[in-house]
Parts: C-alpha cells; sequence; structure tokens
C-alpha cells in the first residue's frame, strides 16, 4: 500500500465523532491507554505499521520507552479498545513544541505516530472511535498542528477527520554508524 502524508496546519476543526446508541464508541470501549498497554501498543505498530516487523530486541527498547512515555508527564498520548487477551485497535500521538504562531498559538503539534487495528477488529469503527478520543484529547491539550502518515486504505478516515494533504511536507532518515537498539 502506498502512503500519503497528510497535515492540518490550521487549527483542527472536525465535527465531534456522532455517538449512535449501540455503537462502540458510545458503549465506552475506548479508553486513554496506560504505561502497561505499551508493549500491545508496540507490537500492532510492528505487525500492522511498519513496512518491516521489527525483532524482539527493538521491540523490547520501543516497549520501555513508551511505557515512560506514556507515563504522566510523558510526551505521549494513546487510546485503546480492548479485545480478548490484547488490544482490538490503537492510536497513538507523540507531542512535541513547535515555535509559536497564529494557527498554534501555544507552539504544541502532534504527530499521530501509531494507528493499528488488528485484522479480525477491522470494519467496526474501532480506528475511528480511538483516533477521534486521541484528536479530541490532544485538542484539549492545546494542539492545534496535527500530522500523519497515511496509508491509501487509512487517508479517506484521516480525510473526513478534517487532514488534507501537504505536498510540501518531506521525510528523512539518518542512521548513526552503529545502529544497534537503545542506539541514540
Amino acid at each position: 500500500m502506498g502512503k500519503t502524508l497528510l497535515s492540518e496546519t490550521a487549527r483542527w476543526r472536525y465535527p465531534p465523532m456522532p455517538h449512535r446508541p449501540g455503537s462502540f464508541a458510545a458503549a465506552g470501549a475506548v479508553r486513554p491507554a496506560v504505561p502497561a498497554d505499551a508493549g500491545e501498543i508496540t507490537r500492532l505498530r510492528s505487525e500492522y505499521v511498519l513496512a518491516e516487523p521489527l525483532g524482539e530486541e527493538w521491540l523490547a527498547v520501543c516497549r520501555e520507552q513508551l511505557a515512560e512515555r506514556l507515563d504522566a508527564g510523558g510526551d505521549a498520548l494513546a487510546y485503546v479498545v480492548d479485545a480478548p487477551g490484547g488490544l482490538a485497535a490503537c492510536a497513538l500521538g507523540l507531542t512535541h513544541r513547535v515555535l509559536p504562531g497564529p494557527r498554534y498559538p501555544r507552539g504544541l503539534a502532534a504527530r499521530i505516530h501509531v494507528v493499528a487495528t488488528e485484522p479480525a477488529y477491522r470494519r467496526r469503527g474501532f480506528a475511528r472511535a480511538a483516533v477521534s478520543a486521541l484528536l479530541d484529547r490532544l485538542q484539549r491539550d492545546g494542539v492545534t498542528l496535527f500530522e500523519l502518515h497515511a496509508s491509501d486504505e487509512a487517508a479517506p478516515l484521516y480525510r473526513e477527520l478534517g487532514f488534507a494533504g501537504d505536498p510540501a511536507l518531506m521525510r528523512m532518515t539518518r542512521l548513526f554508524p552503529a545502529s544497534a537498539p537503545g542506539t541514540s
């Protein structure tokens, strides 16, 4: 699947998700993630988001760092949907500071880093519910600049939530010579 870079540089303005009686979101199944969810969020990212799954060593590093970042005062915020034995879906955002301006007066931005749903739970609105809860919380926290990378399959959902494509955004990765787990 191809990936599209979507970003919303204006104040985020999507209509709140309608809560229909009997819908999964209305049932309260979406909840804020806690550090104990880091392992499942990391697993979902590895299996369903990354181009190639992480090895055990990298999974351990990611799990440990994410647990710390999900703790109070950390830069990670996630919403999850529980399933028997793990998570059905998750949406993870990483916040960071930017220089303030009219479109981001508090100088807060968020990258929606992971949105993943177990295949058995897809097409039930779980990703939409988790992303909507995440965006609502980030907005309440003063974030006004949101960015994400979207698969072609997921792009329509993000457009419905208010994201727009931005061809000016580019990406580059520079690895250190020794790119072992935990190397900074």
